[in-house]
């Protein structure tokens, strides 16, 4: 049984029976046979269909957006701003697409010599519940104009939105079957991923399921892209301006109640402004509304499940009896709901778990460090690397600092964040591949060399 509830107060939403394997097969039929179509319309054809998912995404933004709050308790201006990116990314790919996947010519010993990029086929997508509609749309609009098809396997606390979802792009003209979300268990997915009919899988999730699914993939010799887990720097020098530091890195911590892979997670900050940044960050953090997530003054959510919350503090209560310092929160408070409250921990060093592990909620970890060098280290130190910030007023030591942090991207002067126009994904365990950018819509193409000759 998969069954939707409200994290802010327990109350159960709706509950689904688990697709049967006869209705999963026809599910699976029906997108070949829509995707094998697809893939001969015209990519301005296709493009058109992202033009349509923008707009029924902008003129169904507030139902979509109280989907998102009610399901995983993401506060409502958020669930709002995440249905807006979606939007923006459909635009995107429609305006630039054709242009990304057109034909290359190269210079060769044939008459005529080009790469062209053809779709792959049916994609199969296994998403996470804390962006339940980016993380769908950051995957599905290249991969639509690409010429592929999407299956849609959500994370099984959000199947209401995973439903509107499959909505959206109906709504918007996608022939029947080419768009499809899989309400299952997870011990079906292993053979859906061996099914001759899938030909690739994306993921985002834990490293820990990034790792089963990589191998099942493997095994069936199919393409994947992992994004995975992550324990993001945020690395502030001394020369940084200490106020915009601070209040960046609240927002890069607190947003979506801490629940992102790209989330700010260790502070890494040294010691000449470290009381100054501890103190204007804690302050501001202090701040935080933390509440009804349907308010639009809130901040801060509760965390979408009591199981993640747990786990959450029990990485505080290791990391305090390890020996760091408790600035702010920390205790689980009364009442309904899955809330922990912002959360900062001071003098944090490596060994502590709030250094080595994901922390996956509303806690910052702060390291205080000698130098640059020392910061740089410590943010490389760690089996993640999916992104990381960078604050300093010298751009051109930023240049080469950044060329040195083994992570899938830097931002300096700025919180990290993913945007249509750049790629983004991760190195070591925060997985492997990129979405967005003209990269993303290449993935899930299969570079081909086409050769016409003999050269006259």
């Amino acid at each position: 049984m998969i069954v939707s509830a409200n994290p802010a107060t327990g109350t159960e939403l709706a509950r689904y029976f688990a697709q049967s394997p006869q209705e999963v097969d026809g599910v699976l039929d029906a997108a070949a046979s829509a995707q094998a179509a697809w893939r001969r319309r015209d990519i301005t054809n296709r493009t058109s269909l992202l033009r349509e998912m923008a707009r029924v995404l902008r003129e169904g933004r507030d139902g979509y957006a109280a989907l998102i709050t009610a399901e995983m308790g993401k506060p409502i201006t958020e669930a709002r701003a995440e249905i807006e990116k979606c939007a923006v990314t459909c635009d995107y790919y429609a305006d630039h697409a054709p242009a990304q996947l057109a034909d290359r010519p190269v210079a060769s010993n044939a008459a005529e010599s080009a790469v062209v990029h053809d779709p792959l086929g049916v994609v199969l997508a296994v998403m996470p519940w804390n962006y339940p509609f980016w993380q769908f749309f950051r995957f599905a609009a290249p991969a639509l104009a690409a010429g592929n098809g999407t299956l849609l396997k959500h994370a099984n606390n959000v199947p209401q939105c995973a439903l509107a979802v499959e909505e959206v792009v109906r709504r918007a003209g996608a022939p029947e079957g080419l768009c499809r979300t899989l309400l299952i268990e997870v011990d079906q997915v292993a053979g859906i991923i061996a099914d001759p009919r899938v030909a690739a899988v994306t993921l985002t999730g834990s490293t820990e399921v990034g790792a089963i699914v990589a191998a099942q993939a493997a095994a069936a010799l199919k393409k994947q892209v992992l994004e995975l887990g992550g324990s993001d720097p945020f690395v502030v020098l001394a020369d940084a301006d200490i106020a915009q530091a601070a209040a960046t890195a609240v927002k890069a911590r607190y947003v979506n109640a801490g629940q992102s892979c790209v989330n700010a997670k260790r502070f890494i900050v040294e010691d000449a402004v470290a009381d100054a940044f501890v103190t204007a960050f804690t302050a501001a953090a202090a701040a935080l509304k933390v509440g009804d997530p349907t308010d639009p003054n809130t901040a801060v959510g509760p965390m979408a499940r009591a199981n993640l919350r747990d786990t959450l503090h029990d990485q505080v209560r290791r990391t305090l009896e390890a020996g760091a310092r408790l600035a702010l929160g920390g205790e689980v408070p009364d009442g309904p709901g899955c809330y922990y409250p912002p959360t900062v921990l001071d003098h944090v060093r490596p060994g502590m778990a709030a250094f080595d592990e994901e922390t996956f909620g509303p806690v910052a970890a702060i390291t205080r460090v000698t130098d640059a060098d020392e910061a740089i280290t410590l943010a490389n130190r760690t089996e993640y690397g999916l992104g990381a910030a960078l604050w300093t007023s010298d751009l051109d030591r930023a240049r080469r600092l950044a060329r040195v942090l083994d992570v899938g991207a830097v931002f300096v002067n700025g919180m990290v964040a993913s945007d249509p126009r750049l790629p983004f994904g991760g190195i070591k365990k925060s997985g492997y591949g990129r979405e967005l950018g003209a990269e993303g819509v290449r993935e899930f193409t299969n570079t081909k060399t086409v050769w016409i000759g003999p050269a006259a």
